[in-house]
């Protein structure tokens, strides 16, 4: 092998292997695409069934055709060679009647004077001979003379095959279908059949052999009409199928999409309805629905418009008499230390009373605005951990009461956002608020964290948890998990849910996890930009101490417990404590 070869194959190897990875993947593209058209597509779905079920069908059906054919011509061909056969027999017994005692070239003379006259004797009485068609005459003594040599033939007696020769000197008409390849190479079938001369003295063998090839181009030209017949069959079906599985499929899609604009929002959106078959019933059916949906719609947004008008009017209405009464009562607290004790404790609770009255007031009057959609948000860019420290700052004293501190975990670096701080606010202040009334005296950890497009604020406490599926309902208007728990915030229940609608103001989410015994985790998700989708939060839920509370034991969770620094994104962060 030469240089230049020896380079030649490493680049001929690599162009293979590159062609190779080509059609890989260029299979799988296919592969992929076939199985969404698949996935998402009915009509496609029922055609290529229905195509591969025809082509079984079709298939079965042409193999029983051919074998059927096939078997018809080969019993027709074999009935009719047979009696040519017999009366090719009895046209030699008459040429060759004394045969016997010759030499050996005097018995081959006879032997091909009668196959002469059999190949020029009409014995197609019955029209047998025509029904066989042409065929090649051997005669032969069979077996071996006395001296070892074979015996006299003539005619072809080498394309006889032995075993049927045993069958026929055995004095058994016998046939047998074989094939010939002559010196040139061109293979011949043949239906070769055989009979015993028992007239004459010495015993001779008959054998005719009939070409096949006529039947063999009949069946050749049944399976190409099969074949063709078959795919234009299959064509046809599938056409019928697509255009039938179109008939049915298209109102299904203008249904569906009929439907996602209702969703959407357009609820004028009907579906047209043609004739009065089931499809028709379907249309109207849907119809009606839709028309009962968008009526029931208009009904609750009725009904929501009053009852957030009722709240919002209630609201504004009680401040008066609320302002009045607040006036009284600050006199009556002014003037409490004249009063018997009785009288002054009275005069106590109702000033506590009257502050969570106007809390709850509030609540419903930013309740209202908040479903009215009039709220708008004054949002800028300012650094987020003043706003986190403020709200830790006036829940100091709450937290002091409950026997709870609340720790501070802050990045060393400016957090900026654009937010609205009197919103982002309120929403820890709350957060912090519903911490410490759960906590069970245990400390409060509020983190804060950022990456490129968020900035996240969890409020972590390790008091009685939530059950399952509690997270979901802790936004809910008014919802407590536990009805026979004392508020230790002298919360309105609005809190929450009023915390939720300002993140969503803030394109951002609030969300909570909890389990029972480990405490519980808000955390507030709100975008560095307004108008930039959040990619990713930089803190997780549940968060990292939760797993270890869960699976180690009580003493590891003791020492793992005060290093809150493990969730946050920033290595470096300062930590500061309020309360007791």
């Amino acid at each position: 092998m030469t240089a230049e070869t020896g380079r030649r194959l490493p680049a001929f190897a690599h162009s293979t292997a590159r062609l190779v990875r080509r059609v890989v993947v260029f299979a799988r593209r296919r592969a992929v695409a076939f199985n969404e058209l698949w996935k998402h597509s009915l009509q496609f779905r029922v055609t290529v069934s229905t195509l591969a079920l025809s082509s079984a069908v079709v298939f079965v059906l042409g193999m029983v055709l051919q074998n059927q054919i096939t078997e018809r011509l080969l019993d027709t061909k074999r009935d009719a060679a047979i009696a040519q056969t017999r009366a090719a027999a009895e046209t030699a017994a008459g040429e060759l009647v004394g045969l016997g005692g010759e030499t050996r070239d005097a018995m081959d003379n006879r032997l091909a004077n009668a196959l002469k006259k059999i190949a020029i004797t009409p014995t197609s009485q019955d029209a047998a001979g025509s029904a066989a068609g042409t065929f090649v005459p051997v005669l032969a003594s069979g077996g071996h003379d006395q001296s070892g040599q074979q015996s006299s033939h003539a005619g072809p007696y080498e394309n006889v095959p032995p075993r049927l020769r045993q069958f026929v000197e055995a004095d058994q008409t016998s046939y047998l279908e074989h094939t010939v390849t002559d010196p040139n190479g061109v293979r011949t079938t043949y239906l070769i059949v055989g009979t015993s001369l028992n007239t004459v003295a010495s015993p001779l063998q008959l054998y005719l052999l009939f070409p096949l090839t006529t039947e063999q181009n009949t069946v050749s030209t049944v399976q190409n009409t099969l074949l063709v017949g078959g795919l234009v069959l299959l064509l046809l079906l599938a056409g019928i199928t697509n255009l039938v599985t179109r008939q049915v499929v298209r109102p299904v899609r203008q249904a569906a999409a009929a439907a996602e604009q209702f969703a959407g929002g357009d609820l004028d959106q009907r579906l047209a309805v043609l004739g009065e078959d089931d499809l028709a019933k379907l249309a109207v059916s849907y119809n009606e629905m839709a028309a009962s949906i968008q009526r029931q719609i208009r009904q609750l947004e009725e009904f929501g418009g009053l009852q957030r008008r009722f709240t919002s009017d209630v609201s504004h209405e009680l401040r008066t008499p609320l302002t009045t009464v607040r006036m009284a009562a600050d006199v009556l607290h002014a003037s409490r230390e004249q009063f018997p004790a009785g009288l002054a404790r009275s005069t106590e609770l109702l000033v506590d009373e009257l502050d969570r009255f106007e809390a709850l007031l509030g609540d419903l009057l930013e309740i209202s605005r908040l479903d009215a959609g009039v709220e708008e948000l004054a949002a800028e860019f300012i650094d987020v951990r003043p706003i986190a420290t403020r709200a830790v700052e006036q829940v100091r004293v709450i937290a002091g009461n409950a026997g709870s501190s609340v720790e501070l975990v802050l990045p060393d670096e400016d957090v900026i956002a654009e937010v609205d701080a009197r919103r982002v606010e309120r929403i820890l202040r709350n957060l912090l608020a519903n911490a410490v009334d759960h906590s069970e005296g245990k400390p409060v950890v509020l983190t804060v964290a950022a990456s490129e497009t968020a900035v996240a604020i969890t409020v972590r406490d390790h008091g009685v948890g939530l059950r399952p599926g509690e997270a979901e309902l802790v936004f809910n208007r008014f919802w407590r998990a536990d009805p026979s728990r004392n508020r230790r915030t002298g919360g309105t229940g609005l809190g929450l849910a009023i915390s939720q609608e300002d993140a969503r103001l803030h394109g951002g989410v609030l969300d909570a996890w909890g389990e029972p015994g480990h405490g519980a985790c808000f955390r507030l998700v709100v975008p560095r930009r307004q108008g930039v989708p959040i990619a990713d939060s930089p803190l997780v839920l549940p968060p990292p101490d939760a797993v270890s509370e869960i699976t180690l034991s009580p003493s590891s969770v003791a020492e793992l417990h005060p290093a809150p620094e493990a969730i946050l994104a920033d290595p470096a962060p300062d930590r500061e404590e309020v309360g007791q």
